[in-house]
């Protein structure tokens, strides 16, 4: 009997695929795209929300942030039927979709470029001369 339940267990498991479950963002916010604390992250349902999704609206009081698990196929279709009114522009209307974990969540800071040459307290930049410049200008270092 036992051996008829697992095999039963096992057969449904196959047939249906092991679950999936992704985790997402969800939240609404105005003015800044964060969501960052823990305290934002949901499971989102198994085998039914596969997808997390972005929005971004464009009001007259500010822009709004939504962000939640969605299914894939709900997601694209939204996306696609609100993308040209993704405009940037007042009463614009953006929405993203992504299938990774977090994906929606907020996005990293890129690191600032640092100048090969930073300016010294007079304002004027610091020369800075290629190497092969100084070798082939200096004086020999084997004598012969």
């Amino acid at each position: 009997m036992r051996l008829l339940i697992y095999a039963t267990f096992i057969g449904i498991v196959l047939k249906t695929g092991a679950a999936s479950q992704i985790q997402c963002y969800q939240c609404e916010e105005m003015m800044q795209n964060d969501c960052s604390s823990p305290e934002y992250i949901v499971n989102c349902t198994v085998n039914v929300q596969d997808t997390c999704q972005g929005e971004v609206l464009v009001k007259e009081d500010g822009i709004h942030y939504r962000k939640s698990c969605a299914s894939s196929g709900a997601c694209l279709i939204a996306s696609s039927g609100y993308q040209q009114f993704c405009t940037g522009e007042l009463n614009s209307v953006c929405i993203t979709c992504c299938e990774t974990p977090l994906c929606n969540g907020p996005k990293l800071k890129k690191r600032p470029v640092l100048s090969a040459a930073p300016s010294p307290p007079g304002g004027r930049p610091l020369l800075l001369l290629p190497l092969s410049l100084l070798l082939v200008h200096s004086a020999p270092l084997f004598c012969t």
